[in-house]
């Protein structure tokens, strides 16, 4: 028998021994995998801030009630991280681990990240269709939030509150005075999130372009206009620093009161979150008025589409979005003021903030208002860019 007979003799041979043991395992009843799979399946979150209380409890509490797909426990985590923060760390694919879920403040932060991969990788890594599409969990909208007392100073004055009344009151070289109020408030202190450290901050220098041009959709000609420019620089000099503000400026307007400043436009939620404790340290209640160029903000539950979480994370995130929908859950953001996405729970409901706060302005209904559409990527970074050189290093 030669060389290549014996190697053949030798391969049937094997062959034939693997099989046999392989229906030997199968009639002992198999053999324990050599690797455990995991006992939880992880859902990580990246949360915008204003809605991180919210989600971090509710995703405690499902936590605790031991939720289980195909046999496996959901756990779910819940990172904060401002929207502008996240969609820099995303289109730059610094987001490591890779987040199974990405909740930020905007549909359109969604919209521009996916341009950017989809421009990369030629398919969408978040979607707007199907079950996996992005979807509102709670929504809130910006709101003036102002000092009572100065609040009926400016009515006074000037009639409705906006953005030309905040501007001519930042710009009174007499201070308070000139406006009809007391010498002791000084000059006028306007309460602007920094745009940096929170994508609030860059809203309402939308908001006030809007207003500004009198009408909903801002380019980048209109952003570098220098008349444009010197209006808003005189604007954004009435704050009184930026760096102080950082990413939670009604909480420091509620601790700092009127040094921190006299009032903005602000998150809804923040606002009527806080409202109690303003009562309490001051005597002057806050006042919500709300613009006529309103931003809403709808933070969508997006789900990641890429490979690097497998598709049964991908339903136990399914899962969990399905939770802060359900009616008893949408109630409890209620109590947090934000405006719930599931139509069966309304605005009234008992523990409301929005109904406790109706005599310092809050409005469960808010009347027509125009909508501010959504900024684009170079409208964006014109803002920032402008920001950068004319204010955060004064």
């Amino acid at each position: 028998m030669n060389r290549t007979r014996w190697v053949f003799f030798i391969v049937v041979l094997l062959a034939v021994g693997i099989v046999a043991a392989s229906f030997l395992v199968q009639r002992l009843g198999g053999v324990a995998p050599l690797i455990e799979p995991p006992k939880t399946l992880d859902v990580r979150i990246i949360c915008a801030l204003p809605v991180e209380p919210f989600v971090q409890q509710a995703a405690k509490t499902f936590n605790a009630q031991n939720h289980k797909l195909e046999g496996r426990q959901i756990r779910v985590t819940v990172e904060p991280m401002d929207g502008l923060t996240a969609m820099g760390r995303w289109e730059r694919e610094e987001m490591t681990p890779t987040p199974t879920v990405w909740i930020p403040d905007s549909r359109y932060l969604v919209e521009l990240v996916n341009a950017t991969y989809k421009e990369k990788l030629g398919r969408d890594v978040f979607l707007t269709g199907g079950e996996y599409r992005a979807r509102p969990i709670v929504i809130s909208l910006f709101s003036w939030g102002i000092y009572g007392s100065r609040e009926q100073v400016l009515r006074a004055k000037y009639g409705d509150i906006n953005w030309a009344v905040i501007h001519d009151a930042a710009t009174a070289k007499g201070g308070w005075p000139e406006l009809g109020g007391p010498a002791e408030w000084g000059y006028f202190k306007l309460v602007v999130p920094n745009p940096r450290k929170n994508v609030g901050g860059l809203a309402a220098m939308i908001a006030a372009a809007g207003e500004y041009y009198n009408r909903t959709d801002i380019s980048v000609a209109d952003v570098t206009d220098p008349q444009f420019q010197q209006w808003l620089k005189e604007l954004m000099g009435a704050v009184t620093d930026f760096s102080s503000l950082g990413s939670y400026s009604v909480e420091n307007l509620a601790l700092f009161g009127y040094s921190m400043g006299d009032g903005g436009q602000l998150l809804e939620s923040d606002l009527l979150l806080n409202m109690a404790g303003i009562q309490t340290r001051w005597q002057d209640p806050l006042k919500i008025v709300y613009p006529e160029y309103v931003t809403w903000f709808d933070f969508p539950f997006t789900i990641w589409m890429g490979d690097e979480t497998s598709a049964l994370e991908k339903n136990a995130a399914l899962e969990f979005e399905n939770y802060l929908l359900r009616p008893d859950v949408q109630k409890q953001a209620v109590g947090l003021g934000l405006r719930p996405a599931n139509p069966e729970v309304a605005v009234t409901e008992p523990g409301s903030l929005f109904v406790q706060w109706e005599s310092q302005g809050a409005m469960t209904v808010v009347p027509r208002t125009t909508m501010m559409r959504f900024p684009s990527r170079e409208v964006l970074l014109a803002l920032l860019r402008w920001f950068d050189l004319n204010v955060a290093q004064q």
